[in-house]
């Protein structure tokens, strides 16, 4: 064992993924997105679903998810790309967009939050859900830039 490779991230995207969740980047037309490669998926023009999954054994409906997802993308006429979060980055990007349950799909637009589908839900409560998203606006990610008031804001004072 070389010295060199102690230090060096794992090359290959899908390593500790589930061969279902690797499937939909093979099989699915889906991409791999990690920190490095997060701008040129937020570059993306249209809607984009970036599926957070996390570990099979500790989330087994992550494995459903995987399933449905290509399947979701049929129905809604192939609107929306598809990423896949890393595992080595997806705490990470779990934190920039206020993910906070595994496995959950978070919808973007031109670059910008929609919102996130968490757990796995019926088929007709997907539909509902994933249709909503696909009608609202963006925003911003929750929790994060909350504006400040100040104390004394309602005194006309500037």
């Amino acid at each position: 064992m070389s010295t060199d490779t102690l230090d060096t991230p794992a090359a290959d995207p899908a390593e500790r993924s589930a061969p279902l969740v690797a499937r939909l980047v093979e099989a699915h037309g889906a991409s791999w997105v990690g920190q490095a490669t997060l701008a040129d998926f937020l570059a993306r023009p249209g809607d984009q679903v970036l599926f957070f999954h996390g570990d099979p054994v500790r989330f087994p409906e992550v494995l459903d998810v995987a399933v449905v997802l290509p399947e979701l993308r049929k129905a809604f006429g192939q609107r929306f790309g598809i990423g896949v979060a890393t595992r080595a980055d997806e705490d990470a990007l779990a934190a920039r967009f206020a993910v906070a349950r595994w496995p959950s799909l978070l919808f973007l637009r031109d670059g910008q939050y929609v919102g996130v589908v968490a757990g796995m839900l019926d088929w007709t409560d997907y539909l509902s859900a994933v249709q909503k998203l696909l009608d609202t606006p963006t925003s911003r990610v929750p929790g994060i830039g909350i504006p400040l008031v100040s104390a004394n804001s309602g005194s006309g004072c500037h």
